[in-house]
């Protein structure tokens, strides 16, 4: 393909071959306008006294051989040879991509914490029956809690005269991916008008997290009575779907004999995208860089998200003006022209609109976290059996060992189907012979570390401690190459299946520093995080060296890590807040940690919708 300049064929091509569209002449002034692309020259038209825009209803290939109408809208006016200004619009997209990364991103990969909205949808079967002459008429009331009370938020409808009913009305949440949000699910035969929930027969409940569902996708599970008693036979099945409009299309941009605006120069052109406001003016959603001095700009590619754009709507007009920036803001108008995103794609062999994939499109899909814990076990934690010991268990059964696996742990469970955990111990001395190790597992099952949920990690913890020597130094890298070890199997799995995550809770300085930074480095380029929580009032110092929140950390080789993976949070900052605070602190980044790895590995979710 060639660029085209006056009507004649130039050289050196712009654009590859089949990925460039003509979408609009835009005229300022005088113009030729009769294009034949291939080797023919423009034949002059009559100068054209006001502004004009030229389209065509299906764009031609912009290649060799291709001719364009001519003559259409063109001014009687005396014959002048001029050039005219030329917008080619095209697309660059890799086909192996499930997803297109703009070249320099406007903002953040995701926000502080993930929130989004969840619409789930409730089906209902083999009900209970209570009316005498005829069925039950169900509706089905979604609680939440909220300090631990339940609190309703919404009701479906009622489906009469119905023991198997799929309610239409959708109950639509906030989802915190770092929050434990319980839900309840109660369903009951409408007797009367009244909203007072005691006027209605009862027939079943179910109460589960969030995390659950979406986790699951789907799910179904037995009804309740309020004895804890199954409702006869009565099923209750909840499906998730994430509101949300994650479609992205990547434009590029070039211009082509631009108006010379600049008296000593040439133009110093941008462009703006406008799509139509609720009030029926254009509002601004884009901006291109300037491009000094050139009538032929080439701006970089951009991506931006297509509810942006068009409001998610393909048909939708959008304009593009082109201007010449002066510094003192008073920009000089080149030209414009509307088109839309369904024109752009009819443009093109095949659409570029890809998805952004969001974490929950990758909880969705079917990503499971796999959950390690690490445990401090050196000397300077103390005897567990003294009161200032950080592993002394209160009479009240806590300490913040524990309330750090708590507050990670109650989270991350939900989003592992099958709940096992690995917890392992570091820096201690273990019978028979005792020696020292910084990779043992606290269940002493070297060959099935695993823990069933949250409350196994725990008794394991629990009953260890009486059966180990503190002793350390405090080595991290054992522990952080063991997990990496899974996670680099991982990395052969065409979707995004598995991303680990590997919790340590100390209470001193890193012995092995040289070594965890290099082993942090290579985890970083694993679908792996690291939650390291300190407990006690040590000098972290050392931990936030890891957490490369202001600068991306180095091997002692110089290698840089691929990606910011661990997350460092004192314990100490929190004893005094509620508990969900330090697990709102420690998982923040995790979402955004997800989605960056399976992104730049072009891995999309196990199962996802074509965009």
């Amino acid at each position: 393909m060639s660029d085209v300049t006056d009507g004649k064929l130039s050289p050196e091509p712009l654009f590859p071959r089949g990925q460039a569209r003509i979408l609009g002449l835009e005229c300022r002034g005088q113009c030729s306008f009769q294009w034949h692309v291939g080797g023919a020259q423009s034949r002059p038209s009559p100068p054209c006294s006001r502004e004009q825009r030229l389209g065509w209803a299906s764009p031609a290939p912009f290649s060799c051989g291709a001719v364009w109408p001519s003559g259409s809208g063109l001014c009687p006016h005396q014959p002048r040879r001029v050039t005219c200004s030329l917008i080619v619009w095209s697309f660059h997209y890799p086909e192996s991509m499930a997803y297109t990364l703009s070249s320099s991103p406007a903002g953040p990969l995701g926000s502080q914490y993930c929130v989004c909205k969840v619409e789930l949808s409730v089906c209902g079967q083999n009900l209970l029956d209570r009316d005498v002459t005829s069925k039950s008429d169900p509706f089905c009331v979604l609680f939440v809690e909220v300090n631990g009370k339940w609190t309703e938020i919404d009701r479906t409808e009622t489906a009469f005269n119905n023991l198997n009913p799929a309610f239409s009305k959708k109950f639509v949440v906030d989802y915190h991916f770092e929050e434990v949000q319980k839900l309840k699910f109660a369903l009951f035969d409408q007797d009367k008008s009244s909203m007072q929930l005691y006027e209605h027969d009862f027939l079943g409940e179910f109460s589960c997290t969030l995390g659950m569902i979406v986790s699951s996708k789907k799910i179904t599970r037995t009804l309740l009575l309020g004895n804890g008693k199954p409702a006869g036979k009565g099923m209750i099945t909840i499906a998730a779907q994430e509101l949300s409009d994650n479609r992205v299309i990547t434009l590029s941009m070039a211009g082509r004999k631009l108006d010379k605006k600049d008296l000593f120069g040439k133009s110093d052109p941008f462009l703006e995208f406008y799509k139509p406001g609720d009030d029926g003016k254009w509002m601004l959603v884009h901006r291109t860089e300037v491009i000094k001095y050139t009538l032929d700009p080439v701006w970089k590619p951009f991506t931006v998200p297509l509810v942006s754009l068009c409001d998610g709507d393909v048909e939708k007009l959008i304009k593009v003006m082109c201007y010449d920036y002066d510094s003192d803001g008073g920009h000089d108008f080149i030209g414009e022209f509307e088109t839309s995103v369904a024109k752009m794609c009819e443009a093109q062999d095949t659409c570029p609109i890809t998805r952004d994939y969001s974490f929950l499109d990758y909880i969705l899909g079917g990503c499971q976290l796999m959950f390690t814990v690490g445990i401090d076990f050196t000397a300077s934690n103390g005897n567990p059996r003294d009161p200032s010991s950080l592993h002394y268990i209160s009479p009240l059964g806590t300490n913040e060992y524990l309330s750090a696996i708590w507050a990670v742990g109650q989270i991350i469970q939900d989003y592992d189907s099958d709940k096992m955990f690995p917890a392992l111990g570091f820096g201690a001395q273990l019978p028979p012979d005792w020696k020292v190790s910084h990779e043992f597992a606290i269940n002493f099952n070297p060959t099935n570390p695993f823990c069933s949920g949250v409350e196994g990690i725990v008794q394991a913890y629990s009953a260890c401690l009486p059966h180990i020597r503190f002793y350390g130094p405090t080595n991290f890298s054992p522990i952080v190459n063991h997990v990496a070890r899974f996670a680099a199997q991982a990395t052969q799995q065409e979707f995004a299946a598995q991303y680990f995550i590997l919790l340590i809770i100390t209470d001193g300085v890193i012995s092995d520093m040289d070594e965890t930074r290099h082993a942090v480095v290579q985890a970083s380029k694993l679908p792996m995080s690291i939650i390291i929580v300190g407990v006690g009032n040590a000098d972290f110092a050392a931990m936030e060296f890891l957490d490369g929140d202001n600068r991306m950390l180095r091997s002692y080789t110089g290698e840089e890590a691929m990606r910011d993976i661990v997350q460092f949070v004192p314990f100490r900052e929190f004893r005094s807040a509620p508990k969900e605070t330090l697990a709102k602190a420690v998982l923040a980044e995790l979402p955004q940690q997800v989605v960056q790895y399976f992104k730049h590995q072009n891995l999309p979710p196990l199962a996802s919708e074509p965009a």
